[in-house]
């Protein structure tokens, strides 16, 4: 399921009366109290923007921010009691987009997200050749039929659309995508025909992602 908005916090009443005021005003919101159920909400949803809290159970929000920025671009606003400038700077040093202090107003807490929504989803890719990315949720969108990707297979794909119509050297997606300028030719290779097989109408003789002998690939319009 698709939602707006992610709120990750121990707090049970806070969590839920901010998340019954959202939803009250139209931004489509869940709530968990851990990382732990965060990194299981991703693994069936998908949410624009996640309110994250510091002190919780198990792993921090630091660590969990972390890990989330492994994944995903959405925006992380934490809301936390802790008020010290180091922690602050380094919620924004590890990808924070935002740092509000508890407690907070609901009103205004809203009209942030709502700025912050507005603004991430303006930036999101435009749809490109009948095909269209999802940043957040990680998957593409084929033709209106959504297409589940694994994240190598998204990092991969996103960097082929990205130089749509240049022939890209394995050896760049190897550094790019892997981050490992001499990985394995067959991993590439794998991860291609795998991509293949979910855009492709037949992965034989690809409209989008062609190969250049001898080179890499190059990304077309899929015009054929």
């Amino acid at each position: 399921m698709k939602y707006d908005c992610l709120i990750v916090d121990d707090e049970t009443a806070l969590s839920e009366s901010t998340c019954e005021y959202f939803n009250m005003f139209g931004v489509h919101t869940a709530w968990v109290a851990n990382a732990e159920n965060c990194l299981r909400f991703f693994h069936s949803n998908t949410a624009d923007l996640v309110l994250l809290d510091i002190n919780m159970d198990g792993m921090s929000g630091f660590d969990l921010c972390k890990r989330l920025r492994a994944d995903t671009d959405v925006p992380i606003l934490f809301i936390s009691a802790r008020q010290s400038n180091d922690d602050m700077l380094l919620a924004l040093s590890i990808g924070g987009d935002d740092y509000i202090q508890k407690p907070y107003s609901l009103s205004v807490l809203l009209a942030k997200v709502k700025v912050v929504l507005a603004r991430y989803r303006a930036a999101a890719p435009e749809e490109e050749c009948g095909l269209a990315l999802d940043p957040a949720g990680r998957f593409a969108v084929l033709r209106g039929n959504k297409i589940e990707l694994k994240p190598l297979e998204y990092k991969l794909l996103a960097y082929l659309v990205a130089n749509t119509g240049r022939v890209v050297d394995k050896r760049e997606l190897f550094r790019e995508v892997w981050g490992d300028s001499i990985a394995a030719e067959n991993t590439l290779n794998v991860h291609i025909r795998r991509l293949r097989e979910k855009l492709e109408a037949d992965p034989n003789n690809p409209d989008f992602i062609k190969t250049v002998w001898g080179t890499g690939y190059v990304f077309e319009n899929g015009q054929g």
